[in-house]
């Protein structure tokens, strides 16, 4: 081994020094000058260069000096060196690479390395990445016989790889035992686990979880709130979501842009961009900067609300203000304006996003075709689908739908059927929209047995590719244009039974084919009588209140017995509250926004 003697610092120096710059070249020289010399090599003088492998992405690098330290420089290796190079392997990301060093490394007699806590918990890191999190829970489990003893980063870990996995309940009963243990919970182990129930969608068990956590003297931290509020909104509770801002700023917690950017992101959720574009305006009133993912969740509202003007005073605001788009801004816009049939500024804007260097994607690309398609200009929207395939944009399944959809009401049937095959040869997804194109497309070719098979096969898909009313309705149409009253009935008696409510379109077909269809003719009266009656008993109140709007305004009176079923549903006091908390909402979206400029024009605290 030799002993310390003059000069080893400066090699050390060097060592440090070149490791710093990772000149690797030099520390390889410096390496084997000290060999030549019989210097003295210490264990820490390795973990240095293998911090220096770990910056540089060089992983295997660390693990051949590993295992070069005692037979080439005569440095024994120690768990801490064990350990470091392990971290290397993690940190980059090859998980399966450190189970394989940690097993190898581990079962050497030779080496005779023990674990420690840190390589236990790098171990158990490892393991919940790849979604190994019952492997994970072994390995923890056997912690304690290896005389250790699992600290807050451990758990924490754990916790997290379990609510990847949407195992909630165990990781919170892992927070009791940990307790038990006596390791206390540290905000990291609360906030996994606030995080994976507010996504859930389990508010209750999450403000819990909070109260838990005061009383364990751990205060919230912006981490905590911004899990909440994202909470929140998504179950649409966007009055708690701006009250808990207020409690943000009494509790000494500054909101961030994440606040900001997910409750604005909430009010476009809910189809309230104009009152997200309010929020937007005061946050930066008070200091705060919107980002492009800010902006562009406000202009795509904005546009799907066909609030086109807004969206591009918004987009104008954007550009003035340093705040350069990007490909899914972009994209928004140009949905926008093909959306308001404004097709050659939407090119320009596509254009300009490629002088810019951003790419197009699959969503825009869509945009664009549907656009040219509703203008009845389907050869531009061919051009489209094959400008995407020459710029390498993947068709996707909504790009065949719309490709699909569009030939079928331009009359272009077996161009779309012959797209329809290509489709199914690639593999691609087939989802609602494609199904009932072609569904439509076989209608109006006269081949409606054709197009129920393909009905019956959407029939025997997931729930994602499940018939909705447009489809019926095709079928019901198809169907009593061929005056075949009796099948028609049958596909609305399969259309109750999968619980699709009729529309006012389906009620129209079959008012049309009684009134000229039926000998004698009929008003159609006691068909949607019976019809509410039916979806009453399979408690459906809204859709038999449809129906009964559509009695009315057809001046087919209800019987009275009918009347008061409905009557009954409609003011359940569930029922009630539900109508009166919807339209409270609706009033009180002014009230919010002012709450939230008051909140947002506090000072800082």
């Amino acid at each position: 081994m030799g002993s310390y003697k003059l000069g080893d610092l400066s090699f050390y120096s060097l060592i440090e020094s070149h490791a710093s710059s990772l000149d690797f070249r030099s520390l390889e020289e410096v390496l084997h000058q000290m060999k030549r010399e019989r210097r003295v090599f210490l264990e820490k003088n390795f973990s240095v260069m293998f911090k220096a492998y770990g910056k540089a992405n060089l992983p295997e690098k660390a693990v051949d000096l590993f295992h070069r330290m005692w037979g080439e420089f005569q440095c024994k290796q120690t768990v801490k060196s064990f350990n470091s190079v392990l971290n290397v392997i993690v940190q980059e990301g090859l998980f399966n690479r450190a189970l394989e060093f940690y097993n190898h490394v581990v079962a050497s007699k030779s080496l005779n390395i023990h674990p420690n806590a840190l390589t236990f918990n790098l171990v158990i890191k490892a393991m919940c990445r790849l979604g190994l999190v019952d492997k994970a829970i072994e390995v923890f489990r056997e912690i304690p016989l290896r005389n250790c003893a699992p600290d807050n980063y451990t758990y924490s870990t754990l916790m997290h790889g379990l609510c990847k996995e949407e195992r909630i309940d165990e990781a919170v009963s892992l927070l009791d035992e940990m307790q038990v243990e006596g390791t206390f919970p540290n905000l990291v182990a609360f906030n996994v686990l606030i995080s994976a129930l507010c996504k859930k969608g389990d508010l209750g068990r999450a403000a819990k979880l909070v109260d838990n956590m005061f009383l364990k003297g751990c205060v919230p931290n912006e981490v905590t709130y911004n899990a909440l509020v994202h909470g929140l909104c998504l179950k649409g509770k966007l009055e708690k979501a701006v009250s808990l801002l207020n409690q943000m700023v009494s509790n000494k917690c500054v909101p961030n842009d994440v606040t900001f950017g997910t409750l604005i992101n909430g009010f476009v959720m809910q189809g309230r961009a104009s009152d997200g574009t309010r929020v937007l305006v005061s946050l930066e009133a008070r200091g705060h900067r919107g980002n492009e993912y800010v902006y562009s969740s406000l202009i795509s509202g904005l546009c799907k609300e066909g609030k086109f003007n807004q969206a591009m005073e918004l987009w104008k605001e954007m550009v003035g203000k340093g705040c350069g788009p990007n490909t899914i801004v972009y994209s928004a816009l140009i949905d926008g304006l093909c959306r308001e049939g404004k097709l050659d500024e939407a090119r320009g804007f596509l254009s300009e996003m490629k002088n810019k260097g951003y790419l197009p994607n699959s969503f825009t690309y869509s945009s664009l075709m549907r656009g040219y398609f509703e203008a009845g200009d389907s050869h531009k929207a061919i051009l489209v689908w094959k400008e995407m395939a020459n710029n390498n944009c993947i068709h996707n399944e909504v790009c065949y739908s719309i490709l699909i959809n569009g030939l079928c009401k331009d009359g272009k049937f077996m161009e779309a059927l012959m797209v329809w095959k290509q489709m199914l040869s690639r593999g691609i997804k087939l989802d609602v929209v494609a199904y009932s194109s072609m569904i439509h497309g076989f209608c109006n070719a006269n081949l409606v047995e054709q197009g129920l098979k393909l009905f019956n096969q959407m029939l025997c898909q997931g729930p994602v590719v499940q018939p909705d009313v447009i489809t019926y309705n095709i079928l019901l149409n198809a169907f009593c244009i061929q005056k075949s009253i009796f099948r028609a009935i049958d596909i609305l008696n399969i259309m109750l039974d999968q619980g699709c409510d009729p529309d006012f379109i389906t009620c129209d077909i079959f008012l049309k084919t009684l009134r000229e269809n039926m000998n004698p003719p009929q008003d159609g009266r006691e068909f949607l009588d019976e019809l509410v009656v039916r979806l009453v008993k399979r408690q459906r109140t809204i859709g038999a209140s449809k129906i009964i709007e559509v009695m009315m305004h057809k001046c087919l009176l209800p019987k009275a017995s009918t009347w008061a079923m409905v009557v009954q549903q409609v003011c359940k006091p569930k029922n009630v509250r539900k109508a009166i908390s919807e339209c409270w909402s609706r009033l009180s979206c002014l009230c919010l926004v002012r709450c939230v400029v008051q909140v947002t024009s506090e000072p800082n605290r």
